[in-house]
């Protein structure tokens, strides 16, 4: 019937898909290097996933070509991959794309530019400190990385945890400030480090503000209302 011939030639194409992910990620860890073992090195330690796990979500993912270019001269400022739940889904018939499914959310790695997706988990990130081509040998200079973790769903939060934690302490604690001699004796230095403590405090106000710190009660109106006599009284409870 043309029932069963629909779901043989499903059965054929999905082979196929199958057949062509696998081939694409075997070429891919071909292609992997010291540059990309830096990467999965720091995932890796910064997310608790073995490395192998890592690697086989990287060669797996859509936007794989995105390494290559932040590794090229010129290339993107920042890589960023988010670990958090997505939607998956699984077909109780095998090999039938028309077949039953079912959804359930997982925990998954992935590369993304941080503009079509929503951030709900942890945020890995790389950025370059130069348009430099990056290298085996300069990829731990020209290379930094760091964690944003809003798992918990709060990314204010997240970001005034990420400031406080890690980059005032280690703002405070850096000895070279380029062209500026005098360091943390400066005065623009102190005004910037005083300027990054004032905006983490406007986070954490913002975020208790947020966190239902304003309690609305439900009021008697009629009682209320009752006890006003004169225009002096609308305005004191105005």
């Amino acid at each position: 019937t043309i029932g069963k011939k629909s779901i043989v030639l499903s059965s054929k194409t999905r082979k196929e898909l199958v057949k062509q992910a696998k081939v694409t990620k075997e070429e891919r860890r071909a292609q992997i290097d010291e540059r990309h073992r830096y990467l999965i090195s720091k995932l890796s330690d910064g997310i608790d996933l073995s490395e192998q796990q890592v690697e086989e979500d990287i060669i797996s993912d859509d936007k794989f070509q995105l390494i290559e270019q932040f590794f090229a001269p010129n290339g993107l400022k920042k890589l960023l991959f988010f670990y958090q739940d997505v939607l998956k889904q699984t077909s109780n018939v095998s090999l039938k794309s028309d077949g039953p499914t079912n959804s359930f959310l997982q925990k998954k790695l992935f590369l993304t530019t941080g503009s079509t997706e929503n951030f709900t988990g942890i945020c890995a990130f790389f950025l370059r400190t130069s348009d430099k081509v990056i290298t085996a040998s300069n990829v731990c200079q020209e290379v930094n990385f760091g964690i944003f973790d809003c798992s918990n769903g709060n990314i204010l939060q997240g970001l005034e945890l990420f400031l406080s934690c890690i980059m005032i302490p280690a703002l405070k604690s850096q000895q070279h400030w380029g062209a500026v001699k005098e360091g943390l004796e400066n005065s623009q230095i102190q005004d910037f480090l005083y300027l990054v403590d004032r905006f983490v405090g406007t986070l954490s106000s913002s975020r208790q503000n947020i966190e239902d710190r304003i309690q609305l009660a439900k009021v008697d109106i009629d009682t209320y209302v009752s006890n006003l006599q004169n225009p002096s009284d609308y305005i004191t409870a105005g």
